[in-house]
This record gives C-alpha cells, structure tokens and sequence, in this order.
C-alpha cells in the first residue's frame, strides 16, 4: 500500500492577514544573494531570510500556555501529542447552524485521536468573507470532546470558538484539558474518513503557546 502525503496547512506570505487586528507578517532580507557575495568566494551565494510576525499566523496550533499561565507551552509538549496521531475527520460542511454540538460527535471513538472539523470555511481564506459568520464548536462539544479523551482538535475555520463569545469557551476548556487546538486548516475535505495519520509539530520555543505548524496527513493511496 502507497501513502499520499496531504498538506492541510495555508502559506505564510509577505503581508498575508490570518486574523482581524492582528499584524500580517513582514519576510524579507536580512543578507542578500548580493549582499552575501563580498563574504564568499566566487560564484557561491546565500541569502538568510527574516521574518517579523505574531504567533497566531497562517495555519498555527495553540497549546495549554496560550490561554492558562501555567499550562504547557510549546517546548514543553510531548511530540507524542503532535504527531503520528491517529486521525479522524468530522464532516460538517453542510450544518445550517454555524455551532457545531456535541451531537456532532456522539457516533465518533474520539479517544486519542486527532479530531479534526471539516467546515469548508477553508474555500473563503484570503477573502473578506473569512473573518465573518464563521463556524465554530460549541460549549458542549468541547466539552465532549475532553471527556472523551481527542488528543487534538483542529478546524479549518477562523477560530474554534465564536468570536462573539468573549470567555472562548472551546478554547478554555480544550487547553484546560491539555488538548492542543489547531486553528485554519486546510484541505480537510481530501482526508479520508476510514483514517489517517496526523502531523502538526511546531518550533521548540520556550515561553510561548502558538506557533504555525506544517499540519499534513498521511492517507493509504492505491
């Protein structure tokens, strides 16, 4: 059996807004191909890159420090919580309500997987459209599913919660329950529903709870 390596995660560009009120991302120079050629010999260039740019960019992953002070941030999460997860995805394209309830997941083995939420929001990224009337999880859906065990929950929307709802109750309660969240994802709808192997794995940065990620799933190809 073959294995198809699918990408669920947006590019990272030069002024590129992922949230509201958030700054886009600066990526240019810091030494030029040009600029490098004084320090080498002949024919051999480099060029280092810098970027300037909030953590919740792009596709990114929350861990427990982004909402809690004294939960785990990012260099403290096992890998064992960010990759070679077994993986599950919820279609839920077609609910006519924006919150997504814990009816949703009832008929699902959550237990140490990652759940991932297919809401088709994915189609509105880098468009006026994204940043309004998003679907989210409700109260009672994250509630679910930390009792029930996700590993990991990521959706392919603007925020897991409601925006509206300033106490951000999915995020309180998935983080409060050691549960990473990853937030605009992409591409959910080439995941298969007979499973897959997920990756989301950010930089080892001490002192901080969100990162992007490159988030991909692996799936059998015949």
């Amino acid at each position: 059996m073959n294995k198809q390596l699918i990408d669920l995660s947006h590019t990272i560009e030069h002024g590129l807004i992922t949230y509201k009120g958030l700054p886009a991302p600066i990526i240019c120079d810091f030494l030029s191909r040009e600029q490098s050629r004084q320090h080498y010999a002949p024919g051999t260039e480099f060029q280092i890159g810098k970027i300037e740019m909030v953590a919740n960019t792009g596709t990114y992953l929350d861990s427990p420090f982004h909402r809690y002070k004294d939960g785990r941030d990012l260099a403290q999460l096992e890998l064992t919580s960010l990759a070679d997860l077994d993986g599950l995805v919820l279609r839920a394209r077609s609910k006519s309500d924006r919150g997504i309830d814990a009816d949703a997941f009832r008929h699902l083995e959550l237990r140490g997987k990652a759940v991932l939420v297919e809401t088709g929001w994915d189609a509105n990224w880098k468009t006026d459209q994204y940043f309004d009337g998003h679907p989210f999880l409700t109260e009672d859906a994250a509630q679910l599913l930390a009792d029930e065990g996700a590993a990991l929950v990521g959706i392919d929307s603007y925020n897991i919660d409601d925006t509206a709802d300033l106490s951000r109750p999915a995020h309180s309660i998935l983080l409060g329950a050691g549960i990473p969240i990853v937030e605009h994802m992409c591409n959910l709808g080439q995941l298969s529903l007979d499973g897959f192997t997920f990756f989301a794995v950010p930089v080892k940065v001490k002192g901080m709870g969100t990162f992007p990620v490159r988030a991909f799933g692996i799936v059998p190809s015949r």
